[in-house]
């Protein structure tokens, strides 16, 4: 497998500014959410008046603005994309993304089990050196369980609709929360073969891998300047083409059909279920990106509901800042957001190895 070319940007800067809006924005609506992630809606809304969450709630020492482990793989596989991306322009090497991806996901494990960076760091420096991610906060059992598997995805796999290797019957939302780095420098094709292989790592569930897929082609439909609701259409298309995407399809397909209804609530959002599952996650993503005009709006919404709210929060907000750009994100929020420079920075070094290729 050659790596995928390169996609096609309006310019240098729309790109730079799609990628950055992508990773920045899922972070914000990760903080949003994580710290009303096990919350019902009645207790969101008894703890932070009728409306809910309207901004980052402080935490422990005040602290606002914290990332979850769904800020936290993504940024890892980002870490991952500009090692292949590397290692394809220097050696003319394809398929070394699949194994290091592999390894980014094992040094992200560490950090879940480790109090902090070893003394000295790793010698080639990297996300593993940032004592900020250290932290655990509340990853899902079967990414920690996948991991510890030592599962590598074949960059050649077939995606048959059949179950894979690791946690064949989990689908959770773990895959798709840190899959829309692959659609910032892929084709819609190959980024969703790419986040599907990738997804099996750690689920093996159809769903939870398609999901995943999903997610990343509709980023990359976004980073080709396509409508989010145009973006989520041409998914819909390829999924179609894979056996066993109905359920992933059919979650989409509500998702639109909600949006369209207008008058969008966290009730609606709950019609589509918690966002535990991917498919579920997916969908809840989607259809407050689509059914809110203002970005802030559409950020709460995500989150205000009883389920997992930062990943529904954080694949909102992938999709607002892929369609918008980073400039189009609540400007406060993404000042305050842990992680911010250096998000921010890996968003500046993914792009720029994308044009060195």
């Amino acid at each position: 497998m050659t790596w995928p070319s390169q996609p096609i940007l309006e310019t240098a800067a729309v790109y730079r500014a799609r990628v950055r809006g992508c990773l920045l924005g899922g972070a914000v609506g990760d903080a949003l959410g994580y710290p009303v992630e096990f919350a019902t809606l009645d207790r969101i809304r008894g703890s932070h008046g009728e409306r809910g969450v309207t901004g980052f709630v402080s935490g422990a020492q005040g602290v606002t603005g914290r990332i979850s482990d769904d800020t936290q793989m993504s940024l890892f596989t980002v870490e991952a994309l500009i090692q292949a991306h590397a290692r394809e322009r220097e050696k003319g090497i394809g398929g070394a993304w699949a194994l290091l991806l592999r390894q980014a996901y094992e040094r992200w494990l560490d950090t879940q089990s480790k109090p902090g960076p070893e003394q000295g760091g790793a010698p080639t420096g990297g996300l593993i050196t940032e004592p900020w991610l250290y932290a655990r906060r509340a990853p899902g059992n079967a990414c920690l369980s996948g991991i510890a598997q030592l599962y590598a995805p074949d960059p050649w796999l077939e995606l048959d609709g059949k179950p894979g290797q690791v946690n064949p019957d989990s689908k959770g939302c773990g895959t798709v929360m840190r899959s829309a780095p692959f659609g910032l420098v892929n084709p819609a094709d190959a980024a969703f073969a790419m986040a599907a292989r990738g997804a099996q790592i750690t689920h093996g569930h159809p769903t939870g891998y398609y999901a995943a897929g999903a997610l990343a082609a509709i980023v990359a439909h976004l980073v080709d300047g396509e409508s989010l609701e145009g973006a989520v259409l041409r998914t819909l298309r390829l999924l179609a083409r894979h056996p066993g995407h109905e359920e992933t399809s059919a979650a989409l397909e509500e998702a639109l059909d909600l949006a369209a209804q207008g008058s969008p609530t966290a009730e609606k959002v709950e019609t589509l279920g918690a966002g535990w599952v991917a498919e579920e996650a997916l969908a809840i993503g989607v259809y407050c990106a689509l059914a809110e005009s203002r970005v802030r709006d559409a950020l709460l919404l995500s989150v205000n509901h009883s389920g997992d709210s930062d990943s529904t929060g954080s694949i909102c907000g992938n999709l607002l800042g892929a369609l918008h750009g980073d400039v189009g994100l609540p400007h406060a929020w993404v000042q305050q957001v842990e992680g911010r420079s250096r998000i921010a920075a890996l968003a500046d070094d993914l792009a720029a190895e994308t044009a060195r290729r």
